[in-house]
């Protein structure tokens, strides 16, 4: 099977299925006031202890050290506002997910759900009958996978009783 230009073994192919692929908005926003938080308390802690230290008696320098501090921090909280700004604006998608016994997974998209639930009809068709072959055209889909949710999250310590799923 072909996804784009990856090559997928009949033979390694583990699970296919649909789900919607959501942005990682409530990380993204923890993450958001954590930054904050820490630049705030750094331009805080520099400003004071410019105050404290020598550069008191020459308020020149103590006013540009300030000012750059100050700088330095609006410039921080603007790129981690951006960063926020591109996760609460990605869009959910509908995806088709092909896994294989490795690591990887392709994901192709679709707007028609319906078609994606058909493909996935398609695909295990063609794992139980490797005789048969289909073609389907299918959309591009450029994200940053850092900002989504991709699926289950299942983690097994041990070798028996693993009972439970942590969904995303």
């Amino acid at each position: 099977m072909w996804v784009g230009g990856a090559a997928y073994p009949q033979q390694n192919i583990t699970r296919v299925y649909t789900f919607l692929l959501t942005p990682r908005r409530g990380e993204a926003t923890v993450l958001f006031l954590k930054r904050v938080g820490i630049v705030l308390s750094v331009a805080f802690a520099l400003v004071i202890l410019n105050g404290i230290t020598g550069f008191a008696s020459d308020e020149d320098a103590s006013r540009t050290i300030t000012q750059l501090v100050w700088i330095g921090a609006v410039v921080s909280l603007v790129y981690c506002a951006g960063d926020l700004g591109a996760v609460l604006t990605a869009a959910s998608h509908w995806v088709l997910a092909v896994e294989t016994s490795g690591a990887s997974t392709a994901l192709v998209t679709s707007k028609d759900t319906q078609h994606l639930n058909e493909l996935v009809g398609q695909v295990v068709n063609w794992i139980e009958n490797p005789e048969i072959e289909f073609q389907v055209k299918v959309e591009t889909l450029l994200i940053n996978p850092r900002n989504y949710h991709f699926g289950d999250n299942v983690n097994m310590y041990g070798g028996s009783g693993n009972v439970g799923v942590a969904k995303s």
